[in-house]
């Protein structure tokens, strides 16, 4: 599993229409986790375990991380 970004964290909320609180529920974390990962554009500096459980969630919830390639990294809904 590759390690998402900040600025894909922010995309993926974004795309669902959640609230950072939505994402801290559904994530059964704190606000201020979400707050520091979605801080930084890059790779959050919050534990490994932490910004997994993030993944998870938003993978869970629809989403699809698209990793870095010739037009950058970003996010969309999975296809059905």
């Amino acid at each position: 599993m590759n390690k998402i970004t900040g600025a894909q964290i922010r995309a993926a909320r974004a795309l669902k229409r959640w609230t950072l609180q939505d994402l801290a529920d559904r994530a059964s974390m704190g606000l201020s986790t979400i707050r520091r990962a979605e801080a930084e554009d890059g790779v959050p500096t919050i534990t490994t375990a932490n910004l997994k459980l993030i993944q998870m969630t938003l993978e869970d919830s629809g989403i699809e991380f698209i990793e870095a390639n010739g037009g950058g990294v970003g996010v969309r809904f999975k296809e059905r």
